[in-house]
């Protein structure tokens, strides 16, 4: 699934619309670090990958622009276990098992 994802920096997070509602992850931007804090997928959405996809574009935009992750959200942390390709861009001293 290829998904539209967006920066929304009015609101503070990345978001992505599919069928009608909305998926996002919020943030918080200092200097060259950004922390993820929330990630929401509405329930009529769960269970597609959505969340895992917009994260995926999240990690990559990160990179582009070459900000330093703390991941505060549950399920960014999960993610980057699960996908540890994308630890580089954790902040060191920053522990993800």
């Amino acid at each position: 699934m290829v998904l539209n994802v967006t920066d929304n920096p009015d609101k503070k997070r990345y978001e992505v619309s599919v069928e009608g509602s909305t998926a996002f992850v919020e943030y918080i931007k200092a200097k060259d670090k950004i922390y993820l804090t929330h990630t929401e997928v509405p329930t009529a959405l769960e269970g597609k990958g959505i969340g895992s996809s917009l994260v995926l574009k999240v990690l990559e935009d990160l990179e582009r622009q070459n900000l330093t992750l703390v991941p505060l959200c549950p399920f960014v942390a999960m993610y980057l276990k699960k996908h540890p390709e994308w630890k580089k861009l954790v902040m060191k001293g920053i522990n993800i098992e």
